[in-house]
């Protein structure tokens, strides 16, 4: 594997009984780049991210992280390697407040997740690193506010720092502004612009909102019926005429989404 490539994928599957969910994808992912994942429902992108993160066990496949083989690994051993995944649905503990989710991640991340609840309340460097974090993501204000009672998009900007807790150098966010507002897919989109432009984490985004992809993604992977339809850059993917059929029956309209 190139030094350059985070994430080589080859020949990836997934089939329940007769139906192929993922079939065949092949992908190359660069360190540092933001790569967006879309396609219209049921293309196969949840699933997609299921192989990847080691939360469903392939049909056919190799994955290779950063050079090593970690096709079969469970989830747990896949984040600890620094893959780290959001989900569609918040994905955070509500009777929790924001900076005691946060160091639920960094304990666990220490090896000290049987011992959580005991020692994240009194252990002053997960305090510093959570606060820390909070600080980056401009969430301080948030720090002592019960997880349930804050907004549907501050839930969503909580999860994602939940996710940076555990360190990951590849994060895969799944519909990371799903439900949101103009104004809260705004903070969102600016936030991952700010986090990549660090060059410390690399991103797969699905996304359903065209123009948070077009504003985000250095290069698309359109997925459709569990294949690679196209792999390239925006541009090019805002032009090919089967995207646009795929998405639209239509070669002539703006490329959105179908939903």
């Amino acid at each position: 594997m190139s030094k350059d490539l985070i994430l080589q994928v080859q020949n990836l599957s997934k089939r329940f009984g007769g139906v192929a969910a993922v079939s065949g994808v092949n992908l190359d992912v660069q360190a540092r780049e933001t790569l967006a994942i879309i396609g219209p429902n049921g293309a196969g992108k949840t699933t997609f991210y299921n192989l990847l993160s080691g939360r469903m066990a392939p049909t056919t496949w190799q994955i290779h992280f950063e050079g090593r083989d970690i096709t079969g690994l469970p989830a747990h051993t896949i984040s600890r390697l620094g893959i780290s995944r959001s989900f569609q649905i918040n994905n955070i503990f509500t009777e929790m407040t924001v900076r005691e989710n946060v160091e639920v991640a960094v304990t666990a991340r220490r090896g000290e997740g049987r011992r959580w609840a005991n020692l994240a309340s009194a252990n002053v460097p997960v305090q510093q690193e959570a606060d820390a974090l909070l600080s980056r993501l401009s969430l301080s204000h948030l720090s002592g506010r019960r997880a349930g009672v804050i907004s549907y998009g501050d839930k969503r900007l909580v999860e994602i720092a939940v996710v940076l807790a555990t360190r990951p150098e590849l994060v895969l966010l799944d519909e990371p502004t799903a439900g949101m507002t103009p104004d809260e897919t705004g903070q969102v989109v600016d936030l991952v612009k700010t986090l990549s432009q660090t060059g410390d984490y690399t991103f797969l985004i699905t996304e359903h909102d065209m123009r948070v992809v077009f504003d985000l993604a250095d290069r698309i992977l359109v997925m459709h019926h569990g294949q690679t339809l196209v792999l390239d850059s925006p541009e090019a993917v805002r032009a090919h005429p089967e995207v646009r059929r795929a998405y639209l029956g239509d070669t002539d309209a703006e490329l959105r989404d179908p939903s």
